[in-house]
């Protein structure tokens, strides 16, 4: 299968098509079953629990006929059509900055920078001198009549600033080549019109969430081990047996799209891919699975006030993510890679704590710089608040010399500094696919993970409380119903 994500790559690095990529990952739906059955997962819902409409959980494998009542089978003999879906393109409809700049700001006009020695001047109280390093002198004036700041910069802010300081010009020239590339292909459309966006809907769905139902889980009976399959295969006229879900590794080893059925809520799984729907305490059927992974990607959900004080998800410390067990699932030489927020604590804990309590070697800091459709920032290059980008850690699992050399034939090594450029989904963190980018340093054919996934990929295991969560049939729209 044929997946294309990269519209441009440059030495910079690479500007990325994500929503392309959603929709080239085979969403095709064959209804062909011959059988399709309910099963009802009983279990007790805790009092203060946030579902309230349900108390059990229900799983099954569905065409896309509607939802029969509790315990009925559907008969769908004879069906041969097929249904084509798509990811709903208004999520990726990012046609304007979320904060407009100034002119002077713009990507196109060079823009301004809040200096390091200006920060701590002014979290000093000490008045800022021309003439400071970087030539940042010059600009002073201008800041301070933008950014009229009363409050002082704690240390974690002055670290920000300072590691934004050193990589700025690279976000700045990388990102201006790419977006030039974008404009001159047509991918990106520079336009001076007043652009009417219409805000994304996110659904609401009805019932459950799906860590909800991971903590549900941990109600039914123990599994003993060596009595319990380690992967269950989406069948055609199979049923998924009860507790399954929730407690092996669900393949789809098929070559079209399955359509799977949690508590009322219908989500797409891809062809060729496999998952794990379950919280950081039941990691066991993933061990189980026995499987070793070539590649590891993570977006832990680090902890942070804005998320505190959010609570839109659950959050990990950086203890309870220490214990993720992966130099258990790694392959010898694994490239791993980890999504860092841009709080300077996070990074310093990946590069100098997480990696090296792994064996892995830090080889390379990327950043996912993210655009709006017309190539502009989606946020102020120099907001004090948040940035327009993200970083991503990359490293190597360390073996022996032997296993190294063995494993690193005809194999790139990691650049440094590189950029992924992209529009970004407006849900909230869906990060851009990373399949095309990272295949020009490992092997064809490896075996691929993500971890704290919320999504599917081709070729890819996934794992997550979450691991369904934009596979919700209603992100998609049918493009085709062929009979």
């Amino acid at each position: 299968m044929l997946r294309m994500s990269v519209i441009h790559r440059l030495a910079a690095g690479w500007l990325l098509d994500h929503l392309s990529f959603i929709n080239q990952c085979g969403y095709e739906i064959h209804d062909s079953f011959a059988q399709c059955r309910r099963v009802t997962l009983n279990a007790s819902v805790p009092s203060g629990d946030r579902c309230t409409t349900s108390t059990c959980a229900t799983a099954y494998l569905s065409t896309d006929d509607p939802t029969p009542a509790p315990g009925d089978a559907v008969e769908t003999e004879g069906k041969t059509g097929k249904t084509r879906y798509v990811f709903r393109e208004e999520f990726f409809d990012i046609l304007k900055p979320h904060i407009i700049t100034v002119p002077q700001e713009q990507l196109w006009q060079g823009g301004s920078q809040v200096s390091l020695t200006e920060a701590e001047a002014s979290s000093s109280g000490v008045q800022h001198q021309e003439g400071t390093k970087g030539g940042a002198g010059d600009l002073v004036a201008s800041v301070r009549k933008k950014r009229k700041r009363k409050c002082v910069f704690n240390q974690g802010e002055l670290d920000a600033l300072e590691y934004h300081t050193k990589i700025r010009e690279l976000i700045w020239e990388g990102t201006l080549h790419l977006v030039q590339e974008g404009l001159k292909s047509g991918f990106l459309h520079c336009t001076t019109t007043k652009l009417s966006c219409s805000k994304s809907v996110v659904p609401g769905h009805v019932g459950c969430g799906l860590a909800e139902l991971c903590e549900m889980a941990k109600q039914f009976p123990a599994i003993n081990d060596s009595d319990h399959q380690a992967v269950h295969a989406i069948d055609d006229e199979a049923s998924i047996p009860e507790q399954d879900l929730l407690s092996c590794v669900t393949e789809n080893n098929s070559n079209y799209a399955k359509m799977v059925e949690l508590m009322g809520q219908k989500y797409l799984v891809p062809p060729k891919s496999s998952f794990l729907l379950s919280d950081v305490s039941c990691l066991q059927p993933l061990l189980n699975y026995k499987k070793k992974y070539d590649v590891i990607v993570m977006d832990p959900p680090w902890e942070n006030k804005s998320v505190k004080r959010s609570n839109r998800y659950g959050h990990l410390s950086s203890w309870q993510i220490k214990q993720i067990p992966v130099s258990a699932l790694a392959a010898p030489n694994c490239l791993v890679v980890t999504w860092v927020t841009n709080r300077q604590k996070h990074l310093r804990f990946v590069k100098d704590e997480l990696y090296p309590h792994w064996s892995v070697k830090t080889l390379a800091e990327w950043h996912w710089v993210k655009i709006t459709r017309s190539g502009e920032f989606v946020l102020p290059l120099d907001s004090s608040h948040k940035k327009p980008y993200e970083v991503l850690v990359l490293g190597r699992v360390q073996g022996s010399i032997e296993e190294a050399l063995r494993k690193s034939d005809d194999v790139l090594p990691i650049p440094d500094h590189k950029l992924i450029v992209s529009v970004p989904c407006s849900l909230h963190s869906h990060k851009p696919p990373l399949t095309e980018v990272l295949a020009e340093f490992i092997k064809p054919d490896v075996e691929c993970l993500e971890l704290f996934a919320r999504n599917l990929q081709p070729g890819w295991t996934s794992w997550g409380n979450e691991v369904l969560k934009f596979q919700h049939i209603d992100y998609f729209t049918v493009l085709q119903d062929e009979n």
